[in-house]
């Protein structure tokens, strides 16, 4: 995730997020994520059909991101590490409608491609913790806040279980192959208070709400699916 932009912050746009290039991505992360696990997706008719949303998602392991664009019901757009963009996943990242951002700096070119896909009507993904972790949403950057502040959009809250509980035999940087993924999609809401104010204060205090409501959605999907804990542990961080 990237901070608040700052006043002499500048990057450089180099191309608009292809929409048609993130439905070929969610077709690819259909077969890969359906033919490699077996994910049982909860709640997905919660996403809205049209209009802006930003999809929330918890990250313990490297395969969420996949995950989520494969079983989502929208063409998703996520704000993905620069790092992640190496060899040829540079291009073929940016061709499915990926974009990347420079978590060290306010990446204005990462920012303004961002509130291009919600002013568009478009879906964008974003891992509110910033970095893989233990995947609980204890600790939010303040992007998330900003986005769906700054566009209005609702944010749907997202928890992936059972991604980084084991790994497979295989590699360590997977889980088991056709062992079970749980995606639960939670009821949408907004981040504002309706004020419209978009100060520091007034993202500090959408933060909040934000994490409440993220916290209660994982609580609540660990209990639909039967699972205690999504940690860390096996990611190969």
């Amino acid at each position: 995730m990237c901070r608040h932009p700052r006043r002499g912050e500048a990057g450089r746009r180099v191309s608009a997020p292809s929409e048609r290039g993130a439905e070929i991505g969610r077709r690819i992360g259909v077969g890969l994520m359906y033919g490699l696990w077996k994910p049982r997706v909860l709640g997905a008719w919660k996403v809205p059909a049209t209009g802006p949303v930003i999809l929330a998602v918890n990250h313990s392991h490297n395969i969420d991101g996949p995950m989520v664009m494969g079983v989502a019901p929208r063409p998703t757009h996520f704000l993905i590490k620069k790092e992640a963009f190496v060899g040829p996943l540079d291009p073929f990242l940016l061709g499915i409608g990926q974009l990347k951002v420079d978590r060290e700096i306010a990446d204005r070119a990462a920012i303004t491609d961002a509130l291009g896909v919600l002013a568009a009507g478009g879906v964008l993904g974003i891992f509110p913790e910033g970095t893989r972790g233990e995947g609980d949403f204890a600790s939010l950057r303040a992007g998330l806040a900003y986005f769906a502040v700054r566009s209005g959009a609702p944010i749907v809250p997202v928890a992936v279980l059972g991604s980084a509980e084991r790994t497979s035999r295989l590699t360590r940087a997977l889980p088991p192959l056709r062992s079970r993924v749980d995606v639960v999609f939670g009821d949408p809401f907004e981040a504002g208070d309706g004020s419209g104010r978009r100060t520091r204060q007034a993202l500090d205090e959408a933060t909040g709400r934000i994490q409440k409501q993220l916290s209660a959605h994982l609580d609540n999907a660990r209990h639909l699916t039967g699972r205690r804990e999504n940690t860390g542990r096996a990611t190969g961080r």
